[in-house]
This record gives C-alpha cells, sequence and structure tokens, in this order.
C-alpha cells in the first residue's frame, strides 16, 4: 500500500509542476489533481499495454516514436475522463505527455523509488 501511495504521490506532483510549466495544461484544484493522478495510472497500468500491443506495427515502423503519440493520447483522454484536469489540444497534451514522463522519472531515481510512468 505504501508503494501504490508513493507512487501516487509522485504522479500528483508531476502533473502539478507539469501544469504549473505549460500554459495549456491546467489543473484547477488539489482534488482535480490527485484524481487525475490517479485516472493517469489506471490509464497506464490498465489501457497502456493493449494499445502499446495493438500498435506495436506502427511503433516500430516509426522507430519509437509513436509511443510518445500514445502516450499524448492517454493523457488527453485522462483530461478528458477528470474535471478540472484540461488540455488545451493534441500539442499540449504531447508536451505534457514528455514533461511528466521526465519529471515522473526524476522524481522516481530521487526518492530511489521505480519510474513513475507516463
Amino acid at each position: 500500500m505504501s508503494r501504490f501511495l508513493t507512487h501516487w504521490f509522485l504522479m500528483a506532483v508531476a502533473l502539478g509542476v507539469t501544469a504549473w510549466m505549460l500554459p495549456g495544461v491546467r489543473v484547477t484544484s488539489p482534488e482535480a489533481l490527485l484524481v487525475a493522478a490517479l485516472v493517469l495510472g489506471f490509464l497506464n497500468a490498465v489501457l497502456k499495454p493493449l494499445l502499446v500491443l495493438l500498435t506495436l506495427p506502427l511503433t516500430i515502423v516509426t522507430l519509437g516514436i509513436f509511443y510518445v503519440v500514445l502516450n499524448a493520447v492517454l493523457f488527453a483522454l485522462g483530461a478528458t475522463l477528470v474535471p478540472g484536469f484540461q488540455v488545451d489540444g493534441f500539442g499540449w497534451a504531447f508536451l505534457g505527455a514528455i514533461v511528466m514522463s521526465v519529471l515522473s522519472t526524476l522524481l522516481g531515481v530521487a526518492t530511489g523509488g521505480r519510474r513513475a510512468d507516463l
């Protein structure tokens, strides 16, 4: 349970910093931030493996670049599912997914835990 809470907290911090850095990504309240981090974690755990498998040929043809697009799609999907978490378009979702991936990786390494993926 402690590992789950740590991962959730790291995702929330990464999402909060991402929203602070990018004007096209907004989180309106701390509650929305926590729910959005939970939803993004759920999407990454449940939906992402299936989508990675389905899009594997396209990912191979694009030499892995489509994987980043897939992250952006899940980031945008999370924004549509959570009230108070808004993304202004696919470009901001793409940048948001990249920034959040970098931040969650850095936070995971800094805390000695695993990478908080997205």
